[in-house]
This record gives C-alpha cells, structure tokens and sequence, in this order.
C-alpha cells in the first residue's frame, strides 16, 4: 500500500474514484494477493482495468453486457476461495442485477465486492437509464450486505484495500468523475463501519457520502462566515452505519443534516433516521438530496445544481432550517 501523500492525493483525483480504485489500488493488492480477481461487463477501459488486466490476465474476466451472469461467475470463483470484484455501471449492476446480488451473495455470504462505478448522476447526458440514485436503498436492504461509499479518490485507494481484506459480501458506491476534488491530502485511518469527522462544530451536523463530503465542508465554511459552527462527519459506510457517532450527535446538537447524492428516500439520510430514532433525541433533521422524482438528461454539474447539491446551496437550505427552527 503507497503512502498517503499530497502528491499521491493529488494524481488520484485526477484519476478519479474509479481510475484510483481500478487502476492504482486493485493491481497492487492482485500484486500482493493471488486470490484476487476482476469482473466486468464489458466496462473494462472506462473503468481504468487496462492495467489490471495486462499484469494479471489470468485473473480478469469481462463476461460481456450480461451483468447477472457477471454475479453469477463472481459467486462461483468467491466458493472457490477468492477474492472477487465484480463491476459495472452502478445503475446496472444494482438494479438489473439485484436478484442474483441478493441470493448468490447475501444469502449465501461469500466474498464478491460489486463495485457500481458512475453512481449518482455523473453520467449526465446519458439520462435517467443511466443514474443511479437508488442503489444504496438497494442494497443496504440485502441482509448480510456492507455498503460503502469513498469521500474521494484517496479514501477509494483505502477503502479497495480494506474491501479485499474483509470476508464479507459488499457494494461499493464510486461517485464522481475524473478531476473528483480531493477532501483528504494526509495520511489517516479509515475503518469500515467507522464515520470519520472532518470538521468540528457546536450548533449542528452535517453528515455526508460520496463527494458530497466535500460540498459538506465547503457549506460549513460558508455557514461560518453567518456565525454558524457546523460538524462536518463523512459517514462513507452506510451499512453497518457508524451508530455511536450518529447517537451522539443527536444528543449533542440542535439539527443534523444529511446530504448525499441519491435519493432522500431509503440512503443516507434514512439510514442516520433509523439510528437517531432509536434514542431520546431533540435534534430536528434536515434531508438534502435528490427529491423522489426523475429528471432530464443533462451535465453533471447541471443537476448538481438544480437538486440544490452545491456548497452555497446547501448552505441557504441549512440557514432556512435553523430559522424554522
């Protein structure tokens, strides 16, 4: 595993979350680890696998445009003792893919990561076949599944080589496109099922996934500008969901807020409900993401803004909550 560098930081978000998971982290762990294989359904140059591929292609398969028989080969080679990495387009291997997710993996507990790349709507143009913000409720409703989601491309680089250590079924959410902005440019520790805090606060929490961490950070720097202190805490696991964090928050502040690129249905800001129901708690809480709708095709930054997922947007949502408040 390579350093957590400013420098490193720097080439993998240019690199994206997909080009440093597939084609930085995967072929240094494949390196490391005979047991590791690659899956995809015909998403093998978009992915970044060239490299992957021509250093052990032995161990790579891309099965074609046939996602379910993609999962189907992933849990056989997973019986026979590997470590396997099944992927494609978030939208399809979530979706079309969900039966055999659900029966050869989670049922039956064996060791395939799906990896849904392109989640959220950062494929844009391509339009609503092609986003995916439904897919953490999903899968966060399969029994037995970990479900996770990288801040950046420095946290994909960790979270690819925690993911090929731990036995456990897993989905693995990339956001963001190439040139995804850096939230860490130093070494720290990621833990699966552990939130990490970015920034501390007295009056309120804002928890995040994805790239949405950043946007987080950057609204908390405007809200303190207004005299607002804002925790900012990158929830990346959201099953198992970090409880202990979320419990004390509830406890502590007079607002939390979620904000995730999916649906505010059944993501995130459903699963930090679930837990913050679960106490004695005053703590208002404030949804923020894609409303329950389909939208047109359009640029990825586009529908970032006309969902309100911007920093300066957020940021206004958060103060008009308080003022309710």
């Amino acid at each position: 595993m390579q350093n957590i560098s400013k420098i490193n930081c720097k080439i993998w978000s240019r690199l994206g979350q997909r080009g440093t998971f597939f084609g930085v982290a995967l072929p240094e762990i494949a390196a490391e680890n005979a047991l590791v294989w690659v899956l995809t359904a015909d998403l093998a140059d978009l992915s970044g696998l060239a490299r992957f591929q021509n250093a052990f292609p032995e161990r790579f398969v891309n099965v074609g445009i046939a996602e379910q028989n993609m999962l189907g080969i992933a849990a056989g080679l997973a019986k026979e003792g590997n470590t396997v990495f099944a992927t494609t387009y978030a939208t399809f291997i979530a979706m079309r893919s969900f039966e055999q997710i659900r029966h050869n993996l989670g049922y039956q507990q064996v060791n395939v990561k799906v990896v849904g790349s392109a989640a959220g709507m950062v494929m844009g143009m391509s339009g609503n076949t092609h986003y995916a913000f439904e897919d953490l409720a999903i899968m966060r409703a399969i029994p037995g599944m970990t479900v996770v989601s990288p801040a950046d491309a420095t946290e994909a680089y960790k979270l690819a080589w925690a993911a090929a250590a731990d036995p456990r079924p897993m989905y693995i959410r990339l956001t963001g496109g190439l040139n995804c902005a850096s939230v860490y440019d130093s070494e720290y520790e990621f833990v699966i099922g552990k939130a990490v805090t970015m920034r501390e606060g007295k009056d309120l929490a804002i928890i995040a996934s994805g790239t949405m961490v950043r946007e987080a950070i950057m609204a908390a720097e405007i809200l303190e500008t207004r005299g607002v202190s804002a925790e900012v805490i990158n929830m990346h696991t959201i099953k198992p969901i970090d409880a202990e964090t979320i419990i004390r928050v509830a406890s502590e502040k007079k607002l939390i807020v979620t904000v995730e690129e999916h649906n505010t249905l059944g993501g995130l800001g459903s699963a930090v409900a679930e837990v913050k129901s679960t106490v004695s708690s005053e703590a208002a809480q404030l949804f923020i993401g894609v409303p329950d709708t389909f939208t047109k095709a359009a640029t990825y930054e586009y529908l970032l803004e006309r969902f309100g997922l911007k920093a300066e947007m957020i940021a206004e949502k958060i103060l008009m909550k308080i003022e309710s408040l």
